[in-house]
């Protein structure tokens, strides 16, 4: 049996940074007791224009399951206040799914027998010039976690490339260090996601069997050492389903927010992914976190933090998605693949990493926009 690393222990080549965030979001977490939240604590966290930490915890409170229709009106005027009627269109590309972690709920864990590929610089072109021709201007370039086969000069190599077509780049790749976060930034990418999975140390333990992923702060930490290597924007999740979705919820908030005080200039973008079947594994599903649920906890999100950008991806229904931007969500993805390679003529050469619901192409997708009355937006980005 293989000596397991302690899950809270940076390794040698972690870089360690003097920040006191994620002690503050841990134990505000392990502090929220969502059960003790009333209907009156709604109905203040409703009355407030700004809304507290407190109120945040309240909107994601079992309590605030009655007013949801409530909540997501007044998600809705913040979000037409901040955004208007825009929608942001972008598509994932993955370009190598080889993954030296064992998550036990993901479809490109180390030990799933699953086809592993990786492509080289033509055909991640190749992928980027179908990808533009569908009108879309903003990419998200995405790997498996493995260093040895996906090195951050290969990751580089691909964000410029991606640089020719399109006008932002963000990328969803292990986490690294901030000199390493500046060099990607230098070779393009404008923005990182990382997933926190879930934030409750103990759980995330159990999840995360072997390779760099187990080491909890250091994945933690990626979003700070990624705004200190220059990056413009940083995204925050938890994979709704893992654990508690209330605390993992309230968890990504807090920690969105923190940053955001700490860095104003930094952009703050949420994802709100529920799991997913995989490869071999159809039974994953995300338990207690239904449609109402997740709509609770993305409205929530846009009354804590307006000024955020919020994807909802294809993990969820092509009707939930036409609702849901016209809720609080003001990203979308389209045409979308989530194996190696399959975009425009191109033929897919590795598996996916989890099944996807909504498989409409960009037109389709724009399309239902313009029909909901939403403005599709490619890109407001202008490099000078």
């Amino acid at each position: 049996m293989e000596q397991r690393i302690n899950h809270m222990e940076y390794l040698p080549d972690m870089e360690q940074i003097k920040s006191d965030i994620m002690d503050r979001v841990i134990s505000e977490t392990e502090n929220y007791d969502y059960s003790k939240y009333t209907k009156s604590d709604v109905k203040t966290a409703l009355s407030h224009q700004t809304k507290t930490l407190d109120d945040f915890k309240a909107l994601l409170s079992p309590a605030a399951m009655p007013f949801l229709e409530e909540i997501a009106q007044q998600a809705r005027i913040e979000t037409k206040k901040h955004f208007g009627n825009s929608v942001y269109m972008f598509t994932p590309l993955y370009i190598s799914n080889y993954c030296e972690n064992y998550c036990i709920y993901c479809g490109f864990n180390c030990k799933n027998k699953i086809h592993r590929a990786k492509l080289n610089k033509e055909e991640i072109e190749k992928e980027m010039q179908a990808i533009a021709k569908t009108g879309l201007q903003e990419i998200l370039i995405l790997t498996g976690e493995s260093r040895k086969m996906s090195d951050v000069e290969y990751i580089g190599e691909a964000c410029k490339i991606a640089r020719k077509y399109f006008k932002l780049v963000g990328l969803e790749i292990y986490p690294v260090n901030s000199n390493e976060y500046a060099y990607l930034h230098k070779c393009g990418a404008d923005f990182i996601t990382v997933f926190q999975e879930t934030y409750n140390s103990d759980k995330y333990e159990t999840l995360h069997l072997a390779g760099h992923k187990r080491v909890f702060p250091y994945r933690f930490n990626a979003q700070e050492r990624a705004v200190m290597g220059g990056m413009r924007g940083v995204g925050f999740a938890a994979l709704l389903g893992l654990s508690d979705f209330r605390k993992d919820a309230f968890a990504t908030g807090v920690h969105a927010y923190l940053i955001q005080r700490k860095y104003p200039h930094a952009e703050i973008a949420f994802s709100c992914p529920r799991l997913r079947p995989i490869i071999n594994n159809d039974k994953i599903n995300p338990k207690d976190v239904h449609e109402p649920q997740l709509l609770q906890v993305i409205c929530a999100y846009r009354l804590f933090m307006p000024f955020a950008s919020i994807t909802i991806s294809t993990r969820e229904c092509e009707r939930f998605r036409n609702n849901v931007v016209d809720i609080a969500a003001t990203k979308i993805s389209a045409g979308v693949d989530v194996g190696i390679g399959g975009h425009g003529d191109n033929v897919q050469k590795g598996d996916e990493q989890f099944e996807i619901s909504d498989t409409r192409n960009v037109k389709e997708v724009y399309d239902a926009l313009i029909k909901k009355g939403l403005q599709p937006v490619m890109s407001e980005y202008i490099y000078v």
